[in-house]
């Protein structure tokens, strides 16, 4: 399977003086575009000794202290992060022949910060943040459900569901942004933001 990309590039002189306000514009020409859930994001983490994981989350905040989501800390990727901060996403916007690259370091955002977050939750997703202990293994689909339901009568429609003390955000402080366009004859345009203190440097890749 082969996919032709389109002419029009990325160059230097079209960037934003920062990833993030780059990043914005990107986002909001993907979200425009129609395509679906355009800030899922490929998570990939590493633990102690170096082995990775990776999986999709959804990014629920961005500005210029970084790229925020949401999680149980007890899970396979809230143990790698503690264990290692250093940490990789990966927006893959295939339909627009576009992918961004961002890599750094996360740290947990503020407990308010994630409560804040977690009170904006659908009801149903806040029961299934205590009753699911995730990454570790359930005996059955219907122990799970049996888990939630239970919470579900002790919670019911309507209820304040406080927020799980095992729950809540990480950051992701970049190091670099790498913007990817699809271009033709697989000479795509990579061009990277590399962070130099307090200010930026782009340096363009060989596809």
């Amino acid at each position: 399977m082969r996919a032709r990309y389109r002419d029009a590039g990325l160059d230097e002189k079209e960037l934003a003086t920062d990833p993030f306000a780059q990043f914005q514009d990107w986002f909001a020409q993907a979200a425009g575009s129609g395509l679906h859930e355009p800030n899922a994001m490929v998570l990939a983490t590493a633990d102690a000794r170096g082995r990775p994981s990776s999986r999709t989350v959804l990014l629920k905040h961005f500005d210029d202290r970084g790229f925020v989501f949401f999680t149980n800390y007890g899970s396979r990727k809230g143990q790698e992060i503690e264990a290692n901060p250093h940490v990789s996403l990966l927006f893959p916007w295939h339909g627009i022949a576009r992918q961004v690259i961002v890599s750094g370091t996360a740290s947990r955002t503020g407990r308010d910060e994630s409560v804040g977050y977690f009170r904006t939750r659908p009801h149903g997703s806040q029961l299934g943040a205590w009753s699911s202990e995730q990454s570790s293994k359930v005996a059955s689909r219907a122990e799970l459900d049996r888990m939630y339901a239970a919470l579900a009568e002790r919670y019911p429609e309507g209820e304040d569901v406080p927020a799980p003390p095992q729950w809540g955000g990480y950051r992701v402080v970049p190091e670099t942004v790498e913007f990817w366009q699809g271009r033709e004859n697989r000479l795509h345009d990579r061009l990277r933001y590399v962070r130099l203190g307090e200010r930026w440097s782009v340096e363009r890749l060989c596809p």
